[in-house]
């Protein structure tokens, strides 16, 4: 990598560990919070790392609350903290019956929490990637919008879901984003 001094919080990519933010800063080193494998220390001229979103420069070591805070930024940058999605109050407490059409078979009764929040999951993995996709270097501006369109089209199919959203900022939308549901 070129730039040798990055700040803490800066977002990174390594060829080898994969998506990471800077959490610590050391002499010839920078200690960086990967998403798959915790922190790992790596060295400032480490040529497979890739800066993705720059944050401020600075030349101290870090002190232990420092990188608490930063860690604490990147959690909430990278989806590890997930943001708290509220239910709708008429799907509090309810359930989801799948009744096959065999009669024989027994249905499945499913809380309605547990279902929205594999719901809100899913689009919390929807942004990751969205992300993922649009910093990627490697990826050619046409074929991020190709991918791009898939996402959103993804976002339009998951729209008859928006009934189990308490708030409609939080619901999806896909292409046809200004119409209403």
């Amino acid at each position: 990598m070129e730039q040798a001094n990055l700040g803490i919080g800066t977002r990174l990519q390594h060829m080898q560990f994969g998506p990471g933010v800077i959490v610590g800063i050391r002499y010839a080193s920078y200690l960086v919070a990967f998403i798959n494998l915790g922190i790992k220390e790596i060295d400032k001229t480490d040529d497979k790392l890739e800066e993705i979103i720059p944050e401020n420069v600075t030349e101290e070591i870090e002190t232990h609350s420092e990188v608490e805070r930063s860690l604490l930024k990147i959690l909430r940058l990278w989806g590890g903290v997930i943001e708290t999605i509220p239910l709708g109050d008429k799907w509090i407490g309810g359930s989801l019956l799948l009744q096959p059409a065999d009669k024989n078979l027994k249905p499945k009764e499913i809380p309605v929490e547990d279902f929205f929040h594999k719901i809100v999951l899913l689009r919390d993995r929807l942004r990751v990637l969205e992300q993922n996709i649009n910093s990627n270097k490697k990826i050619s501006d046409e074929d991020k919008v190709n991918l791009q369109q898939y996402i959103t089209r993804c976002y339009g199919s998951l729209t008859t879901f928006n009934v189990l959203f308490k708030q409609k900022e939080h619901w999806f939308v896909g292409e046809k984003g200004s119409k209403e549901d």
